[in-house]
């Protein structure tokens, strides 16, 4: 049996039932799949274990919070070997989209097998305490590797890292959607230059995409997440075409505390609070990047 990380925190068990209801339709746009280890083995190279989380409890979880799609984000758990999240593709009926973690050497038969199964991305991941160093010229030829394939690319990095990273995001081909709003500094105006310098970024980037997520990350204050609404819902009304909202399920690494799934779906309202915003953020926008073959 695969030993967890000491003070590794588990998924919420009983996650409330939302009081806010998605519309028909919604996606959870970044969540991910742990093992089983015991069929699907974690990467000798991890810096963390965590417990497990299946396919079948995933699916469970979406159903229960009302949503109707997933998108499965690879995690640096299971390093390049995407086993567990081509799996929980192939089992999702074609309700899930994948985004994976590839090496610049990976074969073009293995690229189109992935596709084939519902990958639709890479992702860079930029945070030291969860991989090691890459030389930026490797995520280019990555890149490149796949935009064949129309797959975009994820990136994931410290508010503080933007400035080093942002010549790299803006040579990349296609689109780039930036994981959890670029983690911003949520003791911070929402008006000061910090979070101004990240959404003029993205202003002066038309494929530059943002995941409006993980306020359990960012928050200072804990739930209900009063002190990182504000941000979300800025990059919500600025770039509303441009918008992603999930859940992180099953909130890998987290030290404060665990959410409860359905207090997530709760602060959607919140943070596009109108009928139009929320379809944008929940339908319209993961459609037309995973699913564009449905959308009219």
């Amino acid at each position: 049996m695969t030993a967890v990380t000491p003070d590794y925190l588990p998924f919420h068990p009983d996650p409330k039932t939302p009081g806010f209801r998605p519309p028909e339709g919604a996606v959870d746009a970044h969540c991910h799949v742990f093992g089983p280890a015991a069929e699907f083995p974690f990467a000798p190279e991890r810096k963390y274990t965590p417990v497990d989380a299946s396919k079948d409890q995933l699916f469970a979880l979406r159903d229960h919070l009302g949503l109707s799609r997933n998108v499965i984000v690879q995690a640096t758990c299971h390093g390049r070997d995407n086993s567990a999240l081509i799996d929980a593709l192939r089992a999702s009926d074609g309700r899930a989209r994948g985004v994976a973690v590839v090496g610049p050497d990976i074969g073009d038969d293995e690229l189109d097998e992935m596709h084939a199964a519902g990958v639709r991305g890479v992702r860079f991941n930029f945070l030291k305490r969860l991989v090691d160093d890459t030389p930026h010229e490797v995520f280019e030829r990555i890149a490149a590797r796949v935009a064949r394939l129309g797959w975009h690319i994820v990136v994931y990095f410290e508010a503080e890292e933007l400035e080093t990273i942002a010549p790299l995001i803006a040579r990349l081909p296609g689109i780039v959607v930036v994981d959890h709003m670029g983690r911003p500094d949520v003791s911070q105006p929402v008006d000061g230059p910090e979070f101004a310098r990240f959404r003029d970024f993205v202003a002066a980037q038309p494929d530059l995409w943002v995941k409006v997520s993980c306020p359990e990350r960012l928050t200072l204050a804990g739930p209900p997440y009063d002190d990182v609404v504000p941000f979300a819902r800025r990059l919500v009304q600025d770039f509303p075409d441009r918008v992603l909202w999930g859940t992180d399920w099953p909130h890998p690494n987290m030290k404060s505390h665990m959410p409860d799934d359905g207090l997530l779906v709760d602060q959607i309202p919140r943070i596009a609070p109108t009928e139009e915003l929320r379809r944008k953020l929940l339908i319209d926008n993961p459609m037309r990047l995973y699913w564009p073959e449905e959308v009219a």
